[in-house]
């Protein structure tokens, strides 16, 4: 049997700006799923509304 990647592509999606009704900014990125099995939360920049925002990890 093959083994499973450690390393896999997720989503990192806007949550204010989902909230506001306007075009939430995406980010892809890799994590390790071992170390990190949880979801991600990262602070990034989002050009919509023009400031740092959390970006949580969607599927």
């Amino acid at each position: 049997m093959a083994k499973k990647e450690q390393r896999i592509m997720i989503t990192l999606e806007c949550t204010e700006a989902r909230a506001l009704g306007k075009t939430p900014s995406r980010y892809t990125t890799y994590k390790n799923r071992q170390n990190t099995p949880e979801r991600l939360e990262i602070k990034k920049y989002n050009p919509f509304l023009k400031r740092h925002t959390i970006h949580k990890e969607i599927k």
